[in-house]
């Protein structure tokens, strides 16, 4: 199974990044309803911090930020369920098939592979942040250079030259 099909499903909700039902119910081929229910017969494996109902507002800033979903999918009376990547795991165990077993071992290396890619884009933006302060400093000590060579002493008071009388 191609992982950038799979990336593709998988959303950020309460910073979390989460499944929904419905692609989770396409990529295992089951229809959703029996999706759910299977998620419903078996409750005590899908505790919150595995799997959550989506808020109505929730579930419409993903259909107003995400024009991924079908037509018929977007006008649901209910929200969707979304699963976070345990609750994936979990699933594999409920609905015990072979393309269940085999999506779900594709789905966890899309997983894996998002959090690399996350931990190599906060390294990256912490590299970035420390040239920047680098390339600061620089420029703040070119700055203060050129202000000084830039800006012309005061001429010092001279003493002149020849006698001085004391009437001056």
């Amino acid at each position: 199974m191609d992982l950038q099909i799979i990336q593709n499903k998988i959303f950020e909700v309460r910073g979390c990044r989460v499944m929904l039902d419905f692609h989770l119910a396409e990529l295992y081929q089951v229809e959703t309803r029996a999706l759910k229910q299977a998620v419903k017969r078996n409750l005590s494996r899908f505790p919150s911090d595995f799997a959550f109902q989506l808020t109505k507002d929730e579930w419409q800033g993903l259909i107003t930020n995400c024009d991924k979903f079908p037509e018929n999918i977007r006008h649901t009376p209910t929200s969707p369920l979304a699963f976070l990547e345990q609750g994936v795991a979990m699933l594999s165990s409920v609905l015990r098939s072979q393309t269940a077993i085999d999506v779900n071992i594709s789905i966890m290396r899309a997983f894996v592979l998002m959090r690399q890619m996350s931990i190599g884009y906060e390294e990256l933006l912490k590299r970035i942040e420390e040239l920047e302060q680098s390339t600061d400093a620089q420029f703040s000590e070119v700055y203060q250079a050129l202000t000084q060579l830039l800006s012309k002493p005061e001429p010092k008071p001279r003493k002149p030259i020849g006698y001085r009388t004391y009437d001056e």
